[in-house]
């Protein structure tokens, strides 16, 4: 089923100290929690699943760190709903179909509001951005 839903609820990033050697960037994303909603869904009992999150990208050592946390609003039939939230509940697992949608949608929206936020604050992006260079010539030899 689909995912219906995605915000941001905290947006934060801070550079602590100038860019002097190598730096480390670690990216990370998690689920942090699951709650069962209602939502007004015209032809559907309106039960959504509301995942937390957090992705942090943290540049070492000690440099800077963006951090965001949000959700994604997940529909799908009231069974479903209620397996992944026993499951969750038991032991802290999602299943594995359903939780590669969720952090692929969560790394492809914060990458790309993590990759504005590094702009801002000077920092290196913390994914490769595609970068031209110079055609070297084929033949080097002199003909003429």
């Amino acid at each position: 089923m689909p995912i219906v839903g995605f915000n941001f609820e905290r947006v934060l990033g801070e550079k602590k100290n100038i860019i002097s050697k190598e730096v480390k960037i670690r990216n990370n994303a998690s689920i942090t929690g699951i709650l069962e909603e209602r939502l007004p869904i015209e032809g559907s009992k309106g039960e959504v699943l509301k995942f937390t999150f957090e992705y942090i990208t943290s540049y070492e050592p000690e440099i800077g760190e963006i951090e965001l946390k949000g959700h994604i609003l997940y529909l799908d039939d009231t069974k479903k709903i209620k397996e992944i939230l026993k499951s969750w509940r038991k032991d802290k697992k999602i299943p594995q179909e359903l939780m590669q949608q969720l952090l692929n949608t969560i790394i492809r929206r914060s990458s790309i509001k993590a990759l504005t936020l590094s702009e801002e604050l000077n920092l290196p992006p913390q994914i490769p951005l595609p970068k031209l260079t110079p055609l070297k010539p084929e033949n080097n030899e002199y003909i003429g």
